[in-house]
């Protein structure tokens, strides 16, 4: 396997491979997650960690569990903690259906998944392995994910995930399934002749009914990348 370490800061460094990598949905997932110093946090299917480490940047939560079925993503996790300076990422190697031993259930602030996005069986699938399980519901459904976020939210706890506007009736059936009520939602664009790519959307553990949607984020403007994908993204136009 080789790998590359992709630098977000000085000090912050992602171990990437052709297994497990990462793109600029990552970035807009940790940005609408509005994580706080105070929380203590999840993600779910973490990969090579892109979220947890994006949330290092700017006062990171007190602890964040980044876990993952994949051991070859938690040993590239390992790896770039070792090459960056940072504070309170908990590597996990397990299946969210069942989580771990000593998981930190009905205790968290805040859970966040950049979940497959296809159904299984659902369009081209690729030959490697570890992609078709980042790309296609194989080892688990948006619904896995939303009954492991249940079981490690407190009340009032929130799940943040993204997904493609074609599933987006499947994720908040899933979140109100597992009493986690949709409150906030983002529609993502090339820019504003193009419709949504992406949907960022975010639930509360036990909150009553009643979701705002927020403006449209565009990714491009006629100058390039918008001003608002800069602020987000800003560790360089090459990796986008």
């Amino acid at each position: 396997m080789e790998y590359k370490y992709e630098k977000l800061t000085d000090k912050i460094y992602v171990c990437a491979s052709s297994d497990h990598r990462f793109g600029t949905d990552a970035f807009l997932l940790a940005d609408f997650s509005q994580y706080r110093a105070k929380d203590k946090a999840c993600d779910l299917g973490t990969g090579c960690g892109i979220i947890p480490l994006i949330m290092q940047k700017k006062m990171p939560p007190q602890v964040t569990y980044a876990v993952d079925i994949q051991e070859g993503a938690i040993e590239q996790l390992r790896l770039g903690l070792e090459k960056s300076e940072t504070s309170g990422i908990v590597p996990v190697c397990a299946d969210l259906k069942e989580l771990w031993e000593g998981a930190p259930l009905g205790q968290l602030d805040l859970v966040t998944c950049n979940p497959p996005y296809k159904v299984n069986k659902a369009g081209f699938q690729s030959a490697i392995t570890a992609q078709k399980i980042a790309r296609h519901e194989i080892l688990c459904t948006i619904d896995d994910v939303c009954a492991a976020a249940q079981k490690l939210l407190k009340f009032g706890g929130r799940l943040c995930v993204c997904n493609r506007p074609e599933r987006l009736s499947d994720v908040i059936f899933a979140m109100k399934s597992h009493d986690i009520e949709p409150k906030r939602l983002r529609f993502v664009s090339k820019n504003a002749d193009e419709a949504p790519w992406l949907f960022l959307i975010e639930g509360k553990k036990g909150s009553k009914p009643f979701m705002k949607v927020e403006p449209q984020l565009y990714i491009r403007s006629e100058n390039g990348f918008s001003e608002e994908l800069q602020k987000i993204y800003d560790t360089g136009k090459d990796q986008l």
